[in-house]
């Protein structure tokens, strides 16, 4: 009988002691995977903002990107929710875009990418109309979300081969055509529909949202052009031409700023392709040359490192990697080599801070909840400053002595003219 017992207790204590052992090893291991530098947030001020989309595989973040601004307006202006249709902006934007390519013989880019002005312009012109008014993204093809793979394979062809042609005459019929292949791929837009329990139009439908169209400007600051004057920013995805204010950058960051603290958002558009931006949702504006030099590290060895590895050294510094500060000349310097590129719109809601003080804008991306924040990257202020191309606001967000200048620069042009 004791002998049993002492069997068993050996048994338990056994037992016990490589559960122990398991434990610390998980504890180390944990440990070992911790990083302290990772950046912990607290928010200072995030406005309120419509759920996280997906675009997926579609270039359409300018698509999504403004109409979030525009769901956030309408939340300010009525505390209203909309969930407003990317398809439908999508459909009339393309065939406006195939009809500027066709009346330019193909001397200009047919492309999935726009700017916020095209929706805007989509808005006031064509109306909108809510998500369920249209098939859900993809669905029309037997997929969950958008794929452009298909759709453009047919569309890019179609669009070349009528600007292209060597007819001496085209017919109107190749706009049915294309119709044709908006309408398969995107869904018809429609003519009318009914939102709880009222019939709309598109355009009575954007009537309706409590907006004022005349509220809307778009921000640049380059130094090839003279500042406080507009001028269409000579990128390819603008192919509306929409003028912008060209500001000093001090007033271009400051209007921001402003907008996010006095409730508003911002709908921007620039360059993520830089290595600072992960995928993780964070975008910092990495000052290379300091993070090479780090003593006793393989930082010294940084332009030899395969990508991955650098993205690990950078995971690993976190909050602590040392940023460059932005310039007017290295942002026209830039611009004019090709670093600064135009290849992403997202919407600047908030600010937050991290451990160390630092200060970042809150970000909501159009790529699902993904990252380490569901859909939120968190872009230090000197990565926006830096990687801004332009951006649309509400002119109520500017601060009033910008907003002064503003108004005597069109004056001044009014009267000129």
């Amino acid at each position: 009988m004791n002998s049993n017992n002492n069997k068993k207790t050996m048994k338990k204590i056994f037992t016990l002691a490589l559960l122990a052992v398991f434990a610390l090893n998980a504890n180390a291991e944990e440990k070992k995977d911790e990083n302290k530098n990772k950046p912990v947030f607290t928010t200072i001020k995030a406005n309120p903002i419509t759920s996280v989309k997906d675009q997926n595989r579609s270039g359409t973040c300018w698509d999504y990107s403004t109409l979030s601004f525009f769901e956030a307006e309408i939340l300010k202006a009525t505390g209203k929710t909309y969930d407003l249709c990317e398809s439908f902006v999508a459909n009339k934007d393309y065939m406006d875009r195939a009809v500027q390519v066709v009346r330019l013989h193909g001397d200009c880019q047919f492309a999935q990418g726009g700017s916020a002005y095209d929706v805007y312009y989509v808005l006031k012109n064509y109306g909108i109309c809510p998500e369920d008014a249209m098939p859900f993204p993809g669905s029309l093809y037997g997929d969950s979300l958008n794929n452009f793979n298909e759709f453009f394979g047919q569309l890019e062809p179609y669009v070349a081969g009528i600007a292209r042609s060597k007819a001496n005459k085209i017919s109107s019929q190749w706009k049915v055509g294309l119709q044709g292949i908006l309408d398969a791929y995107l869904g018809k837009c429609p003519e009318s529909f009914t939102y709880q329990g009222k019939k709309y139009t598109p355009k009575s439908f954007a009537a309706s949202l409590g907006l004022n169209w005349d509220n809307y400007v778009s921000i640049t600051s380059y130094s090839h052009k003279p500042y406080y004057t507009q001028y269409a920013v000579e990128v390819q995805d603008n192919w509306r031409n929409p003028l912008s204010w060209n500001l000093p950058m001090e007033d271009m960051a400051r209007i921001i700023e402003n907008a996010i603290m006095n409730g508003y958002t911002v709908a921007w558009g620039g360059d993520v392709s830089e290595p600072g931006f992960t995928r993780k949702g964070l975008a910092y504006f990495y000052d290379t040359k300091k993070m090479e030099s780090l003593s006793g590290s393989d930082m010294a060895r940084w332009l030899k490192m395969s990508p991955a590895k650098r993205t690990n050294l950078v995971d690993s510094l976190g909050c602590t990697v040392p940023e460059l500060e932005p310039t007017a000349e290295q942002r026209q310097q830039r611009f004019d080599n090709w670093e600064l590129t135009d290849d992403h719109g997202m919407l600047i809601y908030g600010i937050a801070k991290d451990q160390n003080g630092k200060e970042y804008y809150m970000v909501k991306n159009s790529w699902g909840e993904t990252g380490d924040y569901k859909g939120t990257w968190y872009m230090t202020k000197n990565f926006i400053i830096a990687n801004t191309m332009d951006y649309m606001v509400n002119k109520n967000a500017i601060p009033k002595d910008i907003l002064k200048k503003i108004e005597d620069a069109k004056k001044k042009q009014s009267i000129a003219d």
